[in-house]
């Protein structure tokens, strides 16, 4: 990779970045931001978590975005260019059966007791029941922006949730509803397939409480804030409108993961109502699947973000 910013971005986020007005600041940094390995601060930061974000396609070429999770030193750096994740896919895991050695993979290392956060992508090097090796081809860190903090909770005791225990489905139930409603984050994973030097992307998206708008049984709505300015999640999804999203009931256990299509709303009055979106993101499921209790750690809620403090919500009718 060289160190130029037409190197680093590919097309869509070029565009993005080019229409809302950060070309200049992404050709001046853009190479001390985002780079081809994992730079010595990144290297400690991985082991320290509990939790890692993936994001990839399965084999019909559906997006997901999921998670893994152990305690901390699970994830370790093996060298500047590879991540090992030693931790298997937790039960009713989409992508659980779906990963492949040299298949592209986006990585979020969260640490929400902090909102210390790193992306990085790259391909599956090496692959296991118990893991697998990414090898990398793009790391950067990421802002604070938006996330909650989280305090660590010894679960309950109960039984394991079983690769049985799912509920697979092509619309949004009550139960799923219900989760999507009481939501503060969510997780994204987006891929430009057809672009060359597009990698998989997982990132993470938060607001108050019930900023995810349940349109109707296939549809959900999300305001989109100001980031970091390079619209790598933008930047796929200009050209290419797959997406998966995660949504995890971290008090419960319970995840939600949802597989379709993304569009993006730029402006009118719908954006302008609610307070600090700069676009809305809207969802159209294919997909969904949920899996009570099959996260086996539990996180009490700390404190919003205080980049939330003026944003505002959705107004009902």
């Amino acid at each position: 990779m060289n160190d130029t910013s037409g190197d680093l971005f590919h097309p869509g986020e070029r565009a993005l970045q080019e229409r809302f007005g950060s070309s200049a600041l992404v050709q001046a940094q853009g190479a001390r931001i985002v780079r081809d390995h994992l730079n010595d601060q990144h290297r400690d930061f991985y082991p320290l978590l509990s939790q890692i974000y993936i994001g990839a396609q399965d084999a019909d070429s559906c997006l997901w975005a999921s998670l893994r999770c152990g305690a901390p030193g699970f994830v370790t750096a093996l060298d500047p260019h590879h991540l090992q994740i030693a931790a298997p896919a937790l039960p009713g895991d989409p992508m659980g059966s779906a990963l492949h050695v040299g298949q592209p993979l986006g990585l979020l290392g969260l640490d929400l007791t902090n909102r210390r956060r790193n992306r990085a992508n790259g391909c599956i090097a090496s692959l296991g029941d118990d893991g697998f090796t990414l090898a990398i081809e793009r790391a950067f860190g990421n802002c604070p922006k938006y996330i909650q903090t989280r305090t660590h909770e010894v679960p309950p005791a109960a039984p394991a949730a079983s690769s049985s225990g799912f509920i697979d489905g092509t619309r949004i139930d009550d139960d799923a509803c219900a989760q999507l409603a009481a939501a503060d984050t969510f997780f994204i994973a987006s891929h430009a397939q057809e672009v060359a030097g597009a990698g998989v992307d997982v990132s993470h998206r938060g607001g108050k409480q019930g900023f995810v708008r349940v349109d109707g049984d296939r549809t959900l709505t999300v305001p989109d804030f100001l980031g970091n300015q390079l619209f790598m999640t933008l930047g796929n999804l200009l050209l290419d409108a797959r997406a998966g999203l995660l949504c995890v009931d971290f008090a419960t256990g319970d995840l939600l993961w949802l597989t379709g299509r993304a569009e993006i709303v730029w402006d009118g009055p719908e954006v302008a109502a609610f307070a600090g979106a700069e676009r809305l993101l809207r969802f159209h499921l294919e997909r969904l699947r949920r899996a009570p209790g099959a996260l086996p750690q539990r996180w009490s809620f700390a404190e919003y973000s205080p980049f939330l403090r003026s944003i505002g919500v959705w107004q009902t009718p």
